[in-house]
């Protein structure tokens, strides 16, 4: 029998709409056209500008022929048309593919071949590379190709297409009547995971999910209206975070930035008044690192957000010192980046800063919009005791989570499981929620029997004075089966010794975990700042082991 609740109560246009970013930029644009939106070098644009130039691009993309569901490209770095592709490629109903710009040709062509690009959108300072990625391009498909200019690089090594993005934008009109999604459940964006192994696979996010994260950006970190947002996080890396229709939402100013320096970042803070701003370990490890005349006149107050690796105690220090305000967040490609948060405490402003760190280090609980994240046995599904002991798998439930992966059901079904997504991750979960990752499944080494967390370890190598950045990976033990391997990149100037430290682990660490290798020197990393195991894996065969 139809309950009363259901009889006569229909859903309507005037009762339910769908939920999507797009709303976002016409709220701003209508309630605050001329507040500053967009900087970058002597650019000042505003929301009304900003919306308009976005319906021209969703315009100009209507009148190529490209609608629904099909794919538009972009290789961008942080500049105004990646922020206005944000909004400009779903208006007109396509599903925007942020390029990783660090890729090699291999990859780009693989992915706009896979994700069957209808149009490319490139940054001269990547035209080289997209040249040889259209070349090795399997699809004989035609592509619509659009050169971007940018005085802050200069003239393009060579052009790709016809017309340049603002010959494009002068096609389409500033009065675009484009319409939101019919359904909240449509693709907004495809991102590629890393590949670490074989073909990347294709994460294609939902008006709904990129909506829901946005808005828990905003309450996650108290995000006032008008925010200054510094653009030092890949906007390509997840959509940067939602990071972009986040600041729509706020009404705030995309502070944009071509490449990630110290003297680059301090000097936008001072100039711009900068408030907020993402990034990994790395970033936040620069500036901390930065020399003390290059932070004068940086004011207190600044909002930093940290994914990728828990913050360690240094860093937490440094940016105290520096008058930041550290958040650490948690997440992966296929949930939006951070879909959890360690919100912090007061009472923990009272403790010392290793049990701080300690405390921060973790990943914390659900999202405000996400609907639920556990920690669960992968074999039995039931959610391992709260001790902080017993090891589980991360795993993710609601709104926040991706469709699915593209033309990869397999794949699909086996990510979402028993009806949660599997990171991969393995994590304790303590008697207050809280989560902490132990390791990846595939980072967890094997020795003698006895399992080794590379986490623990690399916490301990941070502790170090002198290590600027520290990653463990297994090598091969012909008695053991595996012994941890460590890389270390020292600070400048620093002349410790692998001996100093083996010394230093042995203080902190049982005597299996202590590493049998040391390697010295710059770490390779991602375009976020994300150390490449992959790669370490493959120099840790033939590290020189160490009688410890």
């Amino acid at each position: 029998m139809t309950s009363a609740y259901d009889q006569h109560l229909p859903r309507t246009p005037a009762n339910f709409a769908p939920l999507s970013p797009l709303g976002f930029i016409e709220r701003t644009a209508e309630v605050y056209p001329d507040r500053l939106a967009i900087v970058h070098g002597d650019l000042r644009q505003t929301w009304a500008q900003t919306y308009a130039r976005c319906r021209q691009l969703a315009s100009a993309l209507a009148r190529s022929g490209i609608g629904k569901n099909d794919t538009v490209a972009v290789m961008l770095p942080n500049t105004p048309p990646m922020v206005e592709a944000h909004f400009g490629v779903p208006m007109a109903g396509a599903v925007l593919n942020a390029l990783n710009t660090r890729l090699d040709p291999e990859a780009i062509a693989f992915m706009l071949d896979h994700g069957e690009a209808k149009a490319v959108i490139v940054d001269p300072e990547f035209a080289g590379t997209m040249a040889k990625a259209l070349a090795l391009r399997q699809s004989q498909a035609p592509l619509l190709l659009i050169d971007v200019e940018d005085a802050l690089y200069g003239p393009a090594s060579q052009c790709l297409g016809e017309r340049t993005y603002e010959e494009f934008l002068a096609s389409g009109d500033p009065q675009f009547a484009w319409e939101l999604p019919g359904d909240e459940w449509d693709a907004i964006a495809l991102n590629y995971t890393s590949g670490t192994t074989g073909n990347p696979k294709g994460v294609v996010y939902h008006h709904r999910g990129a909506a829901t994260n946005a808005i828990s950006n905003v309450l996650e970190w108290d995000m006032p209206k008008h925010a200054v947002y510094l653009w030092t996080l890949p906007m390509f890396h997840c959509n940067g975070w939602c990071f972009p229709w986040t600041v729509a939402a706020r009404a705030g100013v995309n502070v944009c930035l071509r490449r990630v320096e110290a003297q680059a970042i301090f000097d936008a803070i001072r100039n711009h008044g900068v408030t907020h701003y993402c990034g990994a370990p790395i970033v936040h490890g620069l500036l901390v690192n930065a020399p003390a005349a290059m932070k004068e006149g940086v004011p207190a107050g600044v909002k930093a957000m940290v994914a990728g690796a828990a913050p360690p105690a240094s860093m937490i220090e440094g940016m105290e010192k520096m008058g930041f305000d550290l958040t650490h967040v948690y997440g992966l490609t296929e949930v939006y980046g951070p879909a959890t948060v360690c919100a912090k405490h007061e009472a923990w402003n009272d403790l010392d800063i290793g049990e701080r760190a300690r405390l921060n280090a973790r990943q914390g609980v659900r999202y405000h919009l996400q609907r639920d994240v556990q920690v669960l046995d992968p074999e039995t599904m039931h959610p391992v005791p709260w001790d902080g002991e017993t090891m589980g798998e991360i795993m993710f439930k609601g709104n926040i989570a991706m469709k699915g992966y593209l033309k990869n059901p397999k794949a699909t079904e086996e990510a979402f499981a028993g009806g949660w997504f599997h990171s991969g991750d393995l994590a304790v979960q303590y008697p207050d929620g809280y989560i902490k990752i132990k390791d990846r499944s595939k980072d967890i080494i094997i020795s003698g029997g006895e399992n080794i967390s590379s986490i623990e370890v690399e916490d301990v190598l941070y502790r170090h004075p002198d290590v600027l950045a520290a990653a463990v990976v297994a090598k091969p033990d012909a008695k053991w089966g595996e012994t941890p391997c460590a890389f270390v990149e020292l600070k400048a100037g620093a002349q410790t010794t692998a001996d100093d430290i083996v010394q230093h682990c042995k203080k902190h660490l049982a005597g299996f975990k202590v590493p049998r290798a040391v390697v010295f020197g710059e770490i390779p990393k991602t375009a976020t700042g994300k150390i490449q195991k992959f790669e370490l894996r493959k120099q840790a065969g033939s590290a020189t082991a160490i009688n410890v």
